[in-house]
């Protein structure tokens, strides 16, 4: 049985060999990245390292070979070159004659209104149509991705926001990540969505578990998306990214990641970790 994960000198990627590694032996396991050099610590372990490149689909025929399960990994960019990357990646899987694929995907994908639901979208489309059996994951949110408000809580800001009052399914990457290998070395998972989100939180149910971790108070601010945006210029975020944070705002107000689901602590065989003990682990790191 062979293994492969696209993206394996990402963030999530990384994460997810490193979990296979716990239970799959090395040599069961290969990687498909974009610039090999950049994944010799992953050869010197005994990983199989291929070059494959979404957007040379060419290399993905190469790099597919052989392998029995394929996590594909969400790329980042723009919706077009998103959604031409994750059908080539799909379609190069069921041309390799790939017997599994596996593909992170976004919560409530089928219905979101997020901005970068489209991508996702697409893929999902794409695996349906690929005739490969598949398992969507539908990751909700990390909570790293909240790392800059947080040092800015730090620094002695307010948690600012304009999500309102939807609410969040917040888990650790990591946690993604044990799920990810979970899938891909695991049984039974063939045409399955599972829905991976966390207790599902307000901003000021977020705000107040950071407090109990920072030992103070961390009022909210709710402001409205014109002024949330100006204040992500302020804080240096760049001019193309706005919309992108304005957006992820707009979303979680009109309840796109509020979703509520157990797959998560199902594929863990445990239940998460709770969101004080999380954001712990997460400031622990900042320090």
């Amino acid at each position: 049985m062979k293994l492969l994960v696209t993206g394996a000198t990402g963030k999530l990627g990384a994460e997810v060999v490193e979990e296979l590694l716990k239970t799959v032996p090395a040599s069961q396991i290969a990687v498909s990245v974009r610039n090999p050099e950049k994944a010799e610590g992953l050869r010197a372990q005994g990983i199989d390292v291929r070059h494959g490149d979404f957007d040379r689909p060419e290399t993905l025929d190469a790099a597919f070979q052989g392998i029995d399960r394929i996590l594909i990994i969400s790329t980042d960019g723009d919706t077009e070159t998103r959604i031409r990357q994750h059908v080539n990646a799909i379609e190069a899987a069921a041309r390799a004659k790939v017997g599994f694929i596996s593909y992170t995907s976004l919560a409530g994908a089928a219905d979101s209104k997020i901005l970068f639901a489209p991508p996702h979208q697409a893929a999902e489309q794409a695996l349906r149509e690929s005739g490969v059996p598949y398992a969507l994951l539908r990751n909700n949110w990390y909570i790293e991705n909240e790392v800059g408000s947080i040092q800015g809580v730090i620094a002695g800001a307010p948690w600012i926001t304009s999500a309102g009052s939807g609410k969040v399914g917040w888990a650790l990457h990591q946690e993604y990540a044990q799920a990810a290998a979970a899938v891909l070395a695991g049984e039974g998972h063939e045409n399955k969505t599972y829905e991976l989100s966390g207790t599902l939180l307000s901003q000021e149910d977020f705000a107040t578990a950071l407090g109990a971790v920072l030992g103070k108070e961390v009022p909210v601010q709710q402001v409205d998306d014109e002024t949330y945006a100006g204040i992500m210029k302020g804080v240096g975020v760049p001019d193309f990214a706005i919309p992108i944070v304005v957006g992820i705002q707009q979303g979680i107000r009109e309840g796109s990641l509020e979703v509520e689901s157990s797959d998560f602590e199902k594929l863990l065989g445990r239940p998460l970790t709770p969101i004080q003990e999380a954001l712990q682990q997460v400031v622990s790191k900042l320090s």
